[in-house]
């Protein structure tokens, strides 16, 4: 499948940019013809905002009064220990109907707090930050006949390699490359002369509708996701990155806006690949967690332990899966933040063994290299 932006109309709102989509002819149907889409947040997610363990003593302490401001929407209870933030309604819909599983104190094996650092780890699938090829592209390489996708304008670490991968994102409407645009704004920052007047062309850009910018937010991507996955055609493997996730300060109403958008993008990609929900994973991970306690500005910082969610018709959810360390101060990491006690690749190892049916000569030596004392999570998918 060669995707480019060729042959698009437009882009606008997330029907419009499915309308644009190529056409297939069936979609997907064999038991046999699993689908994986990978949905990586950029910037570092706060867990233990995301999925509230309620039940933990420390939590109130460290965050009750922060849960619990004004505005904030009321938490989704999902056992006695866990609940999820209140714009996670449709996370919770599914979990009821044991399709997602939140997976607890999830890290790479970098366990520093460099975002581009964290990033390069969770995507070349190695214990360190300098590969240049992508797990995801050697899952497809490792898979004959498969095919990869990523929704993003440029190839991500993830899905580079000799793999079959390719890459879509809508069209530009007002001729600016989003890349080439992050470019300009460091350029001109720092000229005197220049960096006024760019200033307040930045500040129109912004205001401009994602559409007018040529971008695409969550639920659109995971909405177009779904339509070339679902097709009998259509990629195997997927790839969609969102970023803002970094939340330093404000971030109760940062978060609810981007917890939202989260929420709608999987509803999206749930509706949009309904014939082939039943076997799909959606494997949704970010880089690191945050601190465990709120600092000055109402944000948290760059901690170690995250979170990450499986959802999808071949999850076996309704559960909490991982290991908690607990948030009393002498269980934090280095006293600070959530210890971490999954290594993202186990997490990963298990889904690949169980849904893709990669046996562990090719994810320990290939997929994932010299990760063979590295044990894949077990029971994450129905039997």
């Amino acid at each position: 499948m060669q995707l480019n932006r060729r042959g698009f109309l437009g882009f606008g709102a997330g029907a419009l940019v499915c309308a644009a989509l190529p056409k297939f002819a069936l979609a997907a149907s064999s038991a046999a013809d699993t689908r994986f889409l990978l949905v990586l947040l950029r910037g570092g997610l706060d867990g233990l905002h995301a999925l509230q363990p309620i039940g933990d003593p420390a939590f109130a302490g460290l965050r009750g009064s922060f849960t619990q401001a004004q505005g904030q929407p009321q938490a989704l209870r999902l056992d006695s220990d866990f609940a999820l933030h209140g714009k996670l309604q449709f996370c919770a819909e599914l979990f009821a109907g044991k399709q997602f599983l939140p997976v607890l104190a999830v890290a790479p094996p970098y366990r520093q707090r460099s975002h581009f650092e964290a990033q390069d780890c969770v995507e070349n699938g190695t214990t360190g930050t300098s590969g240049t090829t992508g797990w995801l592209n050697r899952c497809v390489a490792a898979l004959p006949g498969s095919k990869g996708l990523a929704l993003s304008a440029v190839m991500p670490l993830a899905m580079r390699g000799s793999g079959d991968v390719s890459t879509w994102s809508p069209p530009l409407t007002n001729g600016v490359d989003p890349i080439l645009w992050r470019q300009l704004q460091q350029l001109y920052a720092a000229d005197a002369v220049l960096a006024p007047t760019f200033a307040a062309i930045d500040t129109r850009m912004e205001s401009m509708g994602t559409a007018e910018r040529g971008g695409m937010r969550l639920p659109q991507a995971m909405a177009a996701a779904a339509k070339f996955m679902s097709a009998s055609t259509g990629p195997r493997i997927g790839f969609v990155e969102d970023t803002g996730w970094d939340t330093h300060g404000g971030e109760l109403a940062v978060l609810d806006r981007k917890l939202a958008e989260l929420d709608a993008g999987l509803k999206g990609f749930h509706d949009g690949a309904a014939p082939i929900w039943g076997n799909t994973v959606v494997a949704i991970v970010t880089e690191f967690g945050r601190t465990a306690a709120i600092n000055g500005t109402g944000g948290s910082d760059h901690g170690t332990g995250g979170i990450s969610f499986l959802a999808g018709g071949a999850v076996k959810g309704g559960r909490i899966a991982g290991d908690w360390p607990g948030l009393a101060k002498n269980q934090l990491n280095e006293g600070r933040d959530l210890l971490a006690t999954t290594d993202m690749r186990a997490l990963f190892k298990g889904v690949l063994r169980d849904h893709l049916g990669l046996d562990l000569t090719a994810l320990s030596g290939r997929v994932f290299p010299d990760s063979a004392a590295l044990a894949p999570m077990n029971g994450l998918l129905r039997g």
